[in-house]
């Protein structure tokens, strides 16, 4: 009788190896993490944090570049516009690894799911009410509006040559990460690589760092509650 199964199991294509084999590469594992897997999400959280952040940046490099182009013409000092990229991007990476730690914290924990996704109400909940809350504060507010006001950046802080270019880099930098950091927490609760929740995000930011300071405000300040409403639901699923 196994024989007839078997044979059945043959003549109809299915090959119970070969499923369990497909099965263990589709699906995310979820053994304790080696140096090569928190490499793996470094590279995973640099380049996803450069694809994010580099278009929201855009009216700050173009204005650098624009600088460096007159200054050019009139045969006055200039630094390389790449320069300044770098030093927007080397913060963004030392927030990666922040990032890719935070993940292998949760990791160890069994906080979050193979798809990378919160498990856990109270964590997913706790956030998005901490991202909500963060629209409203003062802190918020200061690094938006030196990440918004481009000119007045380059006014207070423009410094000369390829030193001062670099630092004019990881000056906004910093900026941008102070005013982002809790958002982009925000990609455990929905799941780190979930395209739809990472577009949704880099279109937020875009959106906060382009519209006028007046509507901003009320603009952050209506997410911020909306967030907090999230989260508040999300931690009372723990209790049901």
């Amino acid at each position: 009788m196994q024989q007839m199964k078997m044979d059945g199991m043959n003549m109809s294509g299915i090959d119970m190896s070969e499923m369990d084999m497909g099965m263990s590469i589709a699906m995310p594992q979820t053994h304790p993490w080696g140096p090569l897997d928190l490499l793996l999400m470094f590279t995973m959280w640099a380049v996803m944090m450069v694809a994010m952040m580099v278009p929201t940046a855009g009216p700050m490099v173009l204005l650098f570049a624009t600088f460096n182009r007159k200054r050019r013409e009139q045969d006055r000092p200039f630094a390389s516009t790449s320069v300044f990229l770098l030093g927007y991007l080397a913060i963004w990476i030392a927030f990666s690894v922040i990032a890719a730690l935070a993940q292998w914290s949760l990791h160890r924990a069994a906080l979050l799911s193979p798809m990378m996704v919160s498990t856990s109400p109270v964590l997913g909940g706790s956030l998005l009410i901490a991202a909500g809350i963060f629209q409203w504060t003062p802190l918020k507010n200061t690094c938006l509006t030196h990440c918004r006001s481009p000119l007045d950046f380059f006014s207070s802080h423009w410094r000369e040559g390829t030193g001062g270019a670099l630092s004019m880099g990881l000056r906004h930098g910093a900026y941008c990460v102070g005013c982002c950091w809790v958002l982009m927490a925000l990609l455990f609760v929905a799941g780190v690589m979930n395209l739809l929740w990472i577009a949704i995000l880099s279109a937020f930011v875009l959106v906060e760092k382009t519209i006028p300071a007046r509507t901003n405000k009320w603009v952050g300040r209506i997410a911020g509650l909306l967030l907090i409403g999230w989260g508040a639901w999300v931690g009372l699923t723990a209790f049901r």
